[in-house]
């Protein structure tokens, strides 16, 4: 291993401002593999410590547990819990690089797969190209079945139809099958003996009524291909990361136990906003495809709660990507999303991806535009400044070229930048950019200007992420504030407040490894929902009435359901929280509105619905479409301690240097900060820039800063 990438093994960034008065007996590690760096966090007594180590595509497990060793060294007092957010499901998904997989259905039903939906993103593209289904027409089996609407099964599969199922799958070579039946979240009978007939043939099972007990017959048939798709793979990574975990962090036994205590358990984190086990994860990876993404938002919500604020927007800038979640009192729920082209009906946190990091990779199209993305140079080769073989520039080049990022200052000075190498590139690719323009050389006068451009590039795909969440679903991002994270978070965050007008920015303390910190804290949750299609009476009515009893005696079977599965999987459901859901719609509508379920979820449907569609019709009658159930088991959170507020602090301590940096067409000397010499109640004028070990903060002329009593850094623009 090179000599830079072993100092970041050893490298702590170590932080006495947020303590936690209980740490707890078993030491907990988060984890959140990203597309360039795997950030690893704890929590320890004296502080939160992180610790950044490149990630290896070809071997993730191993680059987490460099993390941990990194972390935790020889002074491991107890065998940690580790609690990961992984790109497994993600990449997997992306890259169509899951497993070989059989789709079993009702027969003539074998197509439904690739006919879909009759939606277009394209309307009038004619030429529209798509992707393979994830299962060849070759892998689909149809049985003779049939359950009917209300559950009663009219047909069972024939034994001997059966018996040949399980021979073809054999003979296949199939690693994974997908079961799903026509109306099968009504009564899953004939899947479950399905299930039982392919046992034998040593491929993962997933079966539709335990991924998506939900109507819908394409939605639902889609999330059980993609979870059959995805079990191999991340099954094998999770037995390889326990396994290697085990053996690198076992504590050696003592006078008192003669086994030595491993490092368990193996927690991973859900695109829900919960984690669970990592049995679960491997039974059911398709929960897990915004598993990084959805720590950022629970770190967000948390923060939002101990400042006091209602409104806010997480902004996650990582190396490949940016994740953006608008918060209002709480982090929506959708079900209704899609991801690699594929329509995906699991509850997942409400999370817009757009492929602008720190990364991605600047080129001129044929028309002679400069594009930024969404191509990323990841961890290898990476940037051209982090001198790993980059050829193409990137948006952290460009910040290195103007000056923002410093080599002295990078990850706390342990990982030098190539900036001789970083300006070679951009005059070679100053000069192709004016060929390809074909407007000669007044179009990229220096390379600098071809930096900002691409800064500006890169800033105005980040704003559209933002104004889809908040513009577009009709919330004024005036009234929101902006938490930016991430490796690269803190050098756009005021350009992007300063372009959508938002109240302000929060940069929270170790921003680079702030998704890890959600992870790190998250509570364990289940989800189990299933159809519910009950038409809703007028209130007050004895239809009414009785509609109520069902609707909570099937409640009370969903929570018993989900206890029970959460007991097999080895949770102590010591008090835990409980929330019911409906999802309501207009009778005759496609569409529904999920609501908290309270004894006046009508009325709150119609505001619900008047602010999603400009209207509400409290004479129509309402339909109960789903129900769910979220079972919540508390996990400890960190408890911050607040400084008290110096009205006379200074920052002349905590500069580190100065140096020349550009802003727009200007060279400003500017000040190099470093965050934690900086006491809370100070205040500084851009422009600056404040350093950590995990980001880097850019603070432009027109922008003021101070240091809020939680050492969080709050930008706000200077009033003209």
């Amino acid at each position: 291993m090179p000599a830079k990438e072993r100092a970041l093994l050893t490298a702590r960034a170590i932080s006495k401002s947020s303590r936690s008065r209980n740490p707890g007996r078993q030491l907990r590690v988060g984890i959140d593999t990203g597309g360039t760096f795997t950030d690893c966090v704890i929590m320890r007594a004296s502080g939160v410590e992180i610790v950044k180590v490149f990630s290896d595509s070809q071997d993730i497990a191993r680059s987490a547990l460099d993390g941990v060793a990194g972390l935790l060294g020889d002074r491991m007092p107890h065998a940690p819990a580790i609690i990961h957010g992984t790109t497994v499901a993600t990449n997997t998904l992306l890259e169509r690089r899951g497993a070989r997989v059989a789709l079993v259905t009702t027969a003539g039903f074998e197509d439904l797969i690739e006919i879909g939906r009759q939606n277009r993103a394209q309307l009038y593209n004619m030429e529209i190209h798509r992707d393979p289904p994830l299962v060849p027409r070759s892998l689909r089996w149809g049985v003779g079945e049939r359950t009917l609407t209300d559950g009663t099964i009219l047909q069972i599969p024939p034994p001997d139809d059966l018996q040949r199922l399980e021979a073809a799958i054999r003979d296949s070579g199939i690693q994974s099958v997908a079961i799903c039946l026509l109306f099968s979240y009504a009564n899953p009978s004939n899947e479950i003996m399905i299930a039982r007939a392919l046992k034998s043939t040593g491929a993962s099972v997933s079966v539709s009524h335990e991924i998506l007990s939900e109507f819908r017959e394409y939605e639902r048939l889609s999330a059980t291909v993609i979870n059959a798709y995805l079990a191999p793979r991340m099954s094998r990574y999770l037995f390889e990361l326990e396994r290697e975990s085990r053996r690198r962090f076992t504590v050696p036994s003592t006078k008192s136990t003669r086994a030595p205590r491993l490092a368990t358990p193996l927690y991973v984190m859900q695109s829900s906003g919960g984690v669970t086990s990592a049995k679960v994860a491997a039974r059911e990876p398709v929960r897990t495809i915004l598993s990084g993404p959805a720590g950022g938002v629970v770190a967000t919500s948390w923060l939002a709660r101990l400042l006091g604020l209602k409104k806010v927007i997480s902004f996650d800038m990582g190396g490949t990507s940016t994740d953006v979640c608008l918060i209002d009192g709480a982090p929506g729920i959708s079900r209704e999303t899609s991801f690699a082209g594929l329509p995906l009906a699991i509850s997942m946190l409400d999370i817009h991806t757009v492929g602008a990091g720190g990364g991605s990779v600047a080129r001129i199209d044929a028309g002679g535009a400069l594009r930024v993305g969404p191509e990323s140079a990841g961890a290898s080769p990476g940037p051209i400044s982090y001198g790993r073989g980059g050829k193409h520039p990137t948006i952290t080049d460009a910040h290195v070229l103007l000056g923002r990022l410093q080599s002295d200052l990078f990850l706390g000075g342990k990982y030098g930048l190539d900036l001789a190498s970083v300006e070679s590139s951009f005059r070679q690719f100053s000069s192709g950019a004016e060929t390809a323009s074909r407007r000669g050389p007044s179009s990229f006068r220096a390379v600098r200007e071809l930096a900002d451009g691409i800064l500006r590039v890169g800033n105005a795909t980040m704003e559209k992420a933002l104004r889809v969440i908040s513009v577009e679903r009709g919330h004024d991002p005036r009234e929101f504030s902006l938490v930016c994270f991430g490796g690269a978070g803190g050098l756009h965050a005021a350009d992007l407040a300063c372009s959508l007008d938002l109240a302000q920015v929060i940069v929270p303390s170790h921003p680079g490894a702030f998704s890890a910190l959600g992870v790190l804290f998250s509570d364990i949750v289940k989800d189990s929902s299933r159809s519910a299609l009950i038409p809703v009476p007028e209130t007050g009515s004895t239809s009414f009435r009785r509609f109520s009893r069902v609707l909570q005696r099937r409640f009370d079977q969903l929570e018993r359901r989900a206890r029970a599965e959460l007991r097999r999987d080895g949770f102590t459901l010591a008090r835990p929280r409980v929330e019911r859901r409906v999802d309501l719609r207009y009778r005759g509508q496609s569409f529904e509105i999920p609501l908290p379920y309270t004894p006046r979820f009508a009325s709150a449907f119609h505001r619900a619905h008047e602010h999603a569609y400009g209207y509400a019709d409290t004479s129509r009658p309402l339909e109960v479409v789903n129900i769910s159930v979220r079972i919540i088991i508390p996990t400890p959170k960190p408890r911050i301690r607040r400084h008290g507020l110096h009205p006379r602090a200074h920052s002349r301590n905590a500069i580190v240097k100065t140096s020349p940096v550009w802003f727009g067409k200007r060279l400003h000397q500017t000040p190099f900060y470093q965050r934690d010499r900086l006491p809370a109640g100070v205040r500084i004028a851009g422009p600056a820039v404040v350093a950590e070990y995990s980001s880097t903060t850019v603070i432009p002329p027109e922008f003021v800063c101070r240091v809020d009593e939680y050492l969080n850094l709050i930008l706000k623009r200077n009033s003209p």
